[in-house]
């Protein structure tokens, strides 16, 4: 069998955040959806299942924090660098916070983040095929 990977994410408003994953270039999947949880689909292995707060409660006692705090970031690869612009300029405009912190861009790799409606951060990233294949150029290297 395939390895899959999922992440749950706690979210306010279950609606508006298919609303915002779909406009990303996730998918839905109907199989795994319903008025509690939604299942958005990125590749056949990486899924990200989006959980309202009451469903949340069902898999742990710990406070869902929303205080700003930053204690995780989800990277994702893209294909190139203007889809890295397009998905960070996407999450703006749908309702999420674009560059919550700095772009970055070593010449071979490039990445901005942003931050979901409930403050879930991202960090879509390109990086060049050699560089992925070879590891990074040795001027970059300290």
């Amino acid at each position: 069998m395939t390895k899959m990977f999922f992440v749950n994410l706690p979210v306010a408003d279950l609606e508006r955040s298919m609303a915002f994953y779909s406009a990303l270039g996730f998918t839905n999947e109907p199989k795994f959806t319903d008025e509690t949880a939604a299942c958005m689909v990125w590749s056949e292995a990486i899924y990200v299942m989006l959980l309202t707060h009451d469903k949340w409660a069902t898999f742990t006692d710990r406070p869902i924090t929303s205080d700003g705090s930053s204690n995780l970031r989800l990277c994702i690869s893209l294909d190139s660098r203007e889809d890295v612009e397009t998905m960070n300029d996407a999450a703006g405009a749908n309702g999420g916070t674009a560059d919550v912190d700095p772009a970055t861009d070593y010449g071979f790799m490039m990445s901005r983040a942003f931050a979901d409606p409930d403050g879930h951060a991202w960090e879509p990233m390109w990086m060049a095929p050699k560089a992925a294949q070879e590891g990074q150029p040795a001027q970059i290297a300290e």
